[in-house]
């Protein structure tokens, strides 16, 4: 599996071309920092009117992002070290911090915008977490762990609240 993960790594660097180059650094770059993703959480507080929107996406950026953290100190993958388009992260590869926090981040948003709209997000994430294998600084198994991850840390968040609720105390009466 790793073997196929270097080769389609190997695959899309080596067919790199314009106008593509441009198009994934800055796809790259906007993912970068969660600058895209706060941006549309402030745009659907205010286009929405849904305040609720940007503290969620916060959390899930900075929360998926630590998670990331972690794992990869624990993975501690090497990155493909060919030519890159960017320069080059100095953590570890798995799983993509730039997958993960587009997933969570989609996945946090998705709730909250017209179902048109879902899918925008999605393609958006996918594009981003894509840009990381083709500016190549990723292999593809770290961009879809990180998707998963992503996914994942979303979910969770989504549940949080039902799961506080329940794990209160009874309040007595009186």
């Amino acid at each position: 599996m790793i073997g196929l993960d270097h080769r389609v790594e190997r695959w899309v660097v080596d067919h790199r071309a314009e106008p593509f180059d441009t198009i994934f650094v800055a796809l790259s770059h906007i993912g970068s920092y969660g600058i895209v993703w706060l941006t549309l959480a402030v745009l659907a507080v205010v286009l929405l009117r849904r305040p609720v929107v940007f503290p969620l996406v916060v959390t899930a950026y900075f929360g998926s992002a630590a998670v990331s953290d972690v794992i990869k100190l624990s993975v501690d993958r090497s990155r493909p070290v060919d030519h890159p388009l960017v320069s080059e992260p100095t953590t570890h590869s798995f799983p993509s911090g730039h997958a993960t926090t587009s997933f969570a981040c989609a996945a946090t948003l998705a709730p909250f915008v017209s179902r048109h709209a879902v899918p925008v997000l999605y393609v958006l994430a996918a594009a981003i977490a894509y840009s990381r294998v083709y500016v190549g600084v990723h292999y593809p198994l770290d961009v879809l762990g990180g998707a998963a991850l992503g996914l994942l840390f979303a979910t969770a968040l989504r549940r949080l609240p039902a799961v506080l609720r329940r794990s209160r105390p009874a309040q007595r009466a009186g």
